[in-house]
C-alpha cells in the first residue's frame, strides 16, 4: 500500500523526525488558510499523487509554459493562484505514463532555506536478505541519472536484523552523505529513527528525496515517500485509514477483496493463471508470439468458484481486452473449481471475445467435461505453447 507525501510525514514526525510543517488541502477555496496558517515568506505547493517525478511533470490541460507539479511561490495570493490551478487537472510525469493522474489534493508546505540536497531510502535488499539504506550526496530530482551515470555516488549499508542499526552503520552513512557538525549530530538520532519506523509499521520502501542540510546546519526530511508490506497489512489497522482508493485502478481495488493477486497492464490479452510463476510465463509466451498481456492475475492455489467468477469479471471489465487465456496447471487448485468459475462469470456477464482455455493436472477430466457441456465458444488448448499461438491469432487474425 502505497500513501500520500504528506500522510508519510505526519507518520515520520510521529516518530520524531523533523519535517517542515504543511497543510493538506483538497479544495482551492482551503489554499488561503492554508497558507496564512504557514509562518512563510516562502511556501510551496505540491500535486499529491502516487507518482514519483512531480516537479519535472506538466499538466495536461495547462500550456506547454506552465510550472510542473510542484510550485514554489511567495505569497498567499500565488499559493491560491496556483492551487486553483493546479486541483483538479491531470499531472503527466515519468512514472505515470501518458495517461497521468488526476491531483486531488496539495499540500501547501512551508518553504526550507537549503544548502545541500542529499538521497536516502531505505528498502528490503534482497541480495543479501536484510533492510538496507541507500544514500548518496547527489539528492533531488535527478537521483535516476546519478544511479545510471555515476553509480559509486550511491552507497548501500546492510543493517544485520539481530543487532539492529549500531554506531558503525550510523557512521558509515554520516561518512556516505559527508555529514559534519549539526547535520552529522541530527544524523545520530535521525538514521536510528527512520529505521525504527521502516521496521516498526513494516515499509517495504522509505524514500527521503531530498533530505537536506539547511542553512542552519540541520537535517531535515523533505520529501517522503512511503510503501507498505501488503502482507502485514493486517497488523496494522489505522494505517488502512491512509489508502487513498482514487490512486488505485478499480479492477485492482476489486481484486484486493477477493484476495486476488491483480495487476493491470496496457496490452489487450486477459491472463487468469494458478500461480505467480506460471503466470509470469504465461506473459512472456504471449509477447514471444507478438501480442501483450492485459494483466497479470494469480488465482491462487485456493481458489473459489465465487473467486474465480470474480476474476473473470474483473478480466472482461477491461475495454482493452481482446481476448482471454485461462492457462491452469492444477496441483492444489483444482480444473474443475476454475471451470465452474469460468462458466458461471460467462453466463452472468457473456463473452464478447475470443476464450482459450488450457487446463492440466487435477481433475482435469471433469473440468474439461465442465466446459464441453457449458455450450460456451470456447477454443481448448492442448500446452502452454499451444494456448497462447491460438490467443495471439484469435486476436490479431
Amino acid at each position: 500500500m502505497n500513501i500520500h507525501e504528506y500522510q508519510a510525514k505526519a507518520l515520520l514526525k510521529s516518530f520524531g523526525v523533523s519535517v517542515s510543517d504543511g497543510v493538506p488541502i483538497m479544495k482551492p477555496e482551503e489554499a488561503e488558510a492554508a497558507a496564512k496558517s504557514l509562518p512563510g515568506p516562502v511556501w510551496v505547493v505540491k500535486s499529491q499523487i502516487h507518482a514519483g517525478g512531480r516537479g519535472k511533470g506538466r499538466f495536461k490541460e495547462l500550456g506547454s509554459d506552465a510550472a510542473g507539479g510542484v510550485r514554489v511561490v511567495k505569497s498567499v495570493e500565488d499559493v491560491v493562484k496556483n492551487a486553483s490551478e493546479m486541483l483538479g487537472n491531470t499531472l503527466v510525469t515519468k512514472q505515470t505514463g501518458p495517461a497521468g493522474k488526476q491531483v486531488n489534493r496539495l499540500y501547501i508546505e512551508d518553504g526550507a532555506d537549503i544548502a545541500r540536497e542529499l538521497y536516502l531510502s531505505i528498502l528490503v535488499d534482497r541480495t543479501v536478505g536484510q533492510v538496507a539504506f541507500v544514500v548518496s550526496t547527489e539528492g533531488g530530482m535527478d537521483i535516476e541519472a546519478v544511479a545510471e551515470e555515476t553509480p559509486e555516488k550511491i552507497i548501500n549499508v546492510a543493517i544485520d536484523p539481530i543487532a539492529g542499526i549500531t554506531e558503525t552503520d550510523v557512521a558509515n552513512l554520516c561518512d556516505g552523505l559527508k555529514l559534519d557538525g549539526a547535520a552529522r549530530e541530527d544524523g545520530q538520532t535521525l538514521f536510528p529513527t527512520l529505521y525504527r519506523a521502516f521496521t516498526e509499521t513494516d515499509m517495504s520502501l522509505l524514500e527521503v528525496n531530498p533530505l537536506v542540510v539547511l542553512g542552519n546546519g540541520h537535517l531535515r526530511v523533505l520529501d517522503a515517500k512511503v510503501s507498505f508490506d501488503g502482507n502485514a497489512e493486517f497488523r496494522h489497522p489505522d494505517l488502512a485509514e491512509l489508502r487513498d482508493l482514487s490512486e488505485e485502478d478499480a479492477k485492482e481495488i476489486e481484486a484486493s477483496k477477493y484476495d486476488l493477486a491483480y495487476i493491470a497492464l496496457d496490452g489487450d490479452i486477459g491472463c487468469m493463471v494458478n500461480g505467480a510463476g506460471l503466470a509470469m510465463a504465461t506473459m512472456d509466451i504471449i509477447k514471444l508470439y507478438g501480442a501483450s498481456p492485459a494483466n497479470f492475475l494469480d488465482v491462487g492455489g485456493g481458489a473459489t468458484t465465487e473467486k474465480v467468477t470474480a476474476a473473470f469479471k474483473i478480466i472482461t471489465s477491461d475495454p482493452q481486452v481482446k481476448g482471454i487465456l485461462v492457462n491452469i496447471f492444477g496441483g492444489i487448485m483444482r480444473c474443475d473449481v476454475i471451470a465452474e468459475g469460468v462458466v458461471t462469470a460467462v453466463k452472468e456477464v457473456g463473452l464478447q471475445v475470443p476464450l482459450v482455455v488450457r487446463l492440466e493436472g487435477t481433475n482435469v477430466e471433469k473440468g474439461k467435461q465442465i466446459i464441453n457441456q457449458s455450450g460456451l465458444n470456447v477454443i481448448a488448448a492442448d500446452d502452454l505453447d499451444d494456448a497462447a499461438r491460438k490467443i495471439v491469432k484469435a486476436v490479431t487474425g
